[in-house]
């Protein structure tokens, strides 16, 4: 079996455990604003960029030079399998986070109530660390004293989550969800062993 001797599983947060969805939108209402085009045709734009594997929002931003206004972080939400995902392997195994946040990453998983399912946090805003840098991901398996072999990346994102954790020797489970659905796996390194589509099938996978 692809995922036995497993020990720890390390999530991203932001469109994994966390949907982003509202405070998305937000973002782009205020780019709409900001060059007076309808909000659905900036929708599509973005969409259309995210098939490019592009941030669409932020190549928007850049493009029309206009002013990138704080993430609404407060407004973000648990999806709803998070919660019992995170009880049940909790039983089994160590859990992790992996994720590129704004600081206070641990705080507000303790506001939506998973912290207490949760072993070690690893937030790029704390460690001055990014994925996909490979450092973190070393960083992470060093304080979790776990080698790679023994542990899953569980992520959204083709380019920050299942590549670098891969070259680590990690195994890995792609959630599709959140604007990173769109990228299409193009090489074996980009191929997740396992794609999801929530976290409900992510417990499936290990229990």
């Amino acid at each position: 079996m692809i995922l036995d001797n497993i020990e720890w599983i390390f999530f991203d947060v932001g469109s994994t455990l966390v949907s982003e969805e509202k405070p998305f939108l937000h973002r782009l209402h205020e780019i709409a604003e900001a060059v007076n085009e309808p909000f659905e045709m900036i929708q599509d734009k973005v969409i259309q960029l995210y098939k490019e594997k592009k941030k669409g929002e932020y190549v928007l931003i850049m493009d029309h030079g206009i002013e990138r206004h704080r993430w609404r972080s407060e407004d973000e939400e648990l999806f709803p399998e998070s919660y019992e995902c995170l009880e049940r392997l909790s039983k089994k195994y160590k859990i992790g986070v992996i994720a590129n946040q704004i600081p206070g990453t641990a705080s507000r998983l303790e506001e939506h109530g998973v912290l207490k399912f949760i072993d070690l946090v690893i937030a790029s805003a704390e460690e001055g660390l990014e994925k996909p840098d490979r450092r973190i991901f070393e960083l992470a398996l060093s304080r979790a004293n776990c080698k790679p072999e023994n542990a899953v990346m569980v992520g959204d994102r083709v380019d920050n989550d299942i590549v670098p954790a891969k070259k680590m020797g990690m195994k890995t489970v792609r959630v599709k969800q959140g604007m990173w659905k769109y990228w299409e796996v193009i090489s074996e390194d980009e191929q997740a062993d396992y794609e999801v589509d929530d976290l409900s099938e992510v417990a499936a996978l290990f229990l």
